[in-house]
């Protein structure tokens, strides 16, 4: 690892009208290292990148960029794209009608006598596959491959282009582990090539485990630069947040229920099939979810978590069987609509897309599942909304300048928080919580841990969907493991380990 300094971000000052985000901000990165930059949402990373790839250009900040020891003045993305900047955001950027090659080579295509030399592209792009050792069809559909190949494509894009600094924003956040695993690899093999790349990523294990160097800012301001061999996880958290996390779970005691009027959802030999396919979606899969506990469901992707949730719901694309009761009565689950009116609600996986309407404000979002409550005769009452949303941002600590500022402007948490206070307000015996933690910092997380210790002291029911084993540890009462459709145990949580979950994870019947 060279001793130059490759990019340096020196004393960045961003304000946003009267509110300073970024404080004398100081990042400076090593030729050849893998750099992680960590922050819990809202400390200023997004907002150091955009500076950095041009979307706000030189003058709307103070402070100075140098690459390769020279000034930078940015006006706009193209020119840091041609110094060497290339940022991979988690929103992965692909044309899923356009082949592997194409997508690689989009806006760079080799041109012969004024035509797009195909085979030079199609040449090309399988080089550069090669060089990251991913085995992949450069005429493939891109929109036939998974989460983690697309990422694969992306990053040949970005090295298409020979960058100086190759920026990975969340890049393992939609992966799986066996994926992640690979990207991981993938970044080693890059850095012996002597590429420099800087890791931003809310997964800690993964910073501890690739990282040379880390990088921590908070609040907008610079707190340390080490070497990661020199700090460990609980240092590395307590940077980010200011105080330690060490009881972030609940440490709940687990009671569990004894006796059949504890039980107030039951689920029985669930089944379901594709309506198109014809595949197996969920096999048999019976459950019982007990008055204030948190019924943990464990398994690897695509095990068939989510899709027994979203049975339970009514809205998974498949011919379902089974019954499902809650509190002894039938659930009636042709609508979402209905199924909430029963007294159950979700918090879904992908609170961009099912969870949450972007452009509109916090209150408008809040509401929007118990417009009921707040309407007379058709018309809105905003008093009452108003009241409602404010009680809403004041139980969650909801942080936000208001309740009318846009919810895509918030953090990650806090995005989740008024999704849960929107499910709130119809008022459940039953919460599902798909992936309640995913993408946000390790303080928001903590909040959303207490705040699901708060619900089941007042009776609530919990379903939570999991793929962090520790979380699944931290803060389930009993765990449901699933395997290819299958529910292959469930499990008490005494004395239980990553090791138990994982082997009935991945054996059917184990």
């Amino acid at each position: 690892m060279s001793e130059k300094y490759i990019l340096q971000m020196k004393d960045i000052v961003k304000r946003f009208s009267t509110v300073t985000v970024l404080k004398s901000v100081n990042f400076q990165v090593r030729e050849g290292e893998i750099h992680a930059l960590c922050g819990e949402n809202g400390a200023g990373k997004s907002t150091m990148m955009k500076i950095l790839s041009g979307y706000y250009p030189y003058g709307e900040y103070e402070g100075e960029i140098l690459i390769d020891g020279q000034s930078q003045h940015f006006a706009g993305t193209r020119e840091s794209s041609a110094a060497g900047i290339e940022i991979i955001y988690q929103e992965l950027e692909v044309a899923g009608n356009l082949t592997v090659a194409e997508n690689i080579y989009l806006g760079s295509e080799p041109v012969r006598r004024g035509v797009i030399d195909k085979e030079a592209m199609i040449h090309g792009a399988a080089s550069i596959l090669q060089r990251l050792k991913v085995d992949l069809d450069p005429n493939i559909k891109v929109e036939k491959l998974g989460v983690g190949m697309k990422q694969m494509v992306v990053i040949a894009k970005a090295l298409l282009k020979k960058p100086k600094v190759l920026i990975l924003d969340e890049p393992s956040a939609a992966l799986s582990e066996a994926e992640t695993e690979n990207l991981l690899s993938i970044l080693r093999e890059l850095k012996a090539q002597g590429v420099t790349c800087v890791y931003i990523s809310h997964r800690l294990d993964e910073v501890m485990e690739i990282a040379d160097m880390i990088t921590v800012i908070r609040d907008g301001e610079s707190i340390t630069t080490q070497p990661r061999s020199a700090m460990d996880k609980d240092q590395l958290i307590r940077y980010m947040v200011g105080r330690s996390l060490v009881d972030q779970f609940a440490g709940r005691v687990i009671t569990g229920a004894q006796s059949e009027e504890d039980v107030v959802l039951r689920a029985e030999h669930l089944d379901a099939v594709h309506p198109r396919t014809g595949k197996q979606i969920l096999r048999d899969v019976s459950f019982d979810l007990r008055r204030g506990e948190i019924l943990g469901f464990a398994g690897l992707i695509g095990a068939g978590r989510t899709e027994t949730v979203m049975a339970i719901m009514g809205v998974l694309d498949a011919k379902v069987t089974g019954t499902i009761t809650l509190e002894g009565k039938p659930v009636r689950n042709k609508t979402p609509r209905e199924v909430i009116d029963q007294g159950i609600n979700i918090v879904t996986e992908d609170r961009r897309v099912y969870g949450l309407v972007p452009d509109e404000d916090i209150k408008s979002n809040v509401i929007l599942s118990s417009l009921d409550k707040v309407s007379t005769g058709g018309v809105i009452r905003q008093n009452e909304v108003i009241r409602l949303t404010n009680d809403s941002m004041k139980k969650l600590k909801i942080r936000a300048r208001s309740i009318d500022q846009e919810v895509s402007r918030l953090s990650g948490g806090n995005q989740q928080k008024v999704i849960i206070a929107k499910a709130l307000l119809t008022e459940p015996k039953v919460l599902i919580l798909d992936e309640p933690t995913r993408g946000i910092d390790v303080g928001a997380k903590a909040e959303i841990y207490q705040i699901m210790e708060d619900l089941v002291e007042q009776g609530v029911s919990i379903i939570m969907v999991s793929s962090e084993l520790p979380e699944i540890l931290g803060m389930a009462d009993r765990v449901a493991v699933m395997c290819e459709g299958s529910l292959t145990a469930i499990l008490d949580n005494h004395d239980l380990t990553q090791e138990t979950i994982m082997r009935y994870a991945t054996e059917v019947g184990a």
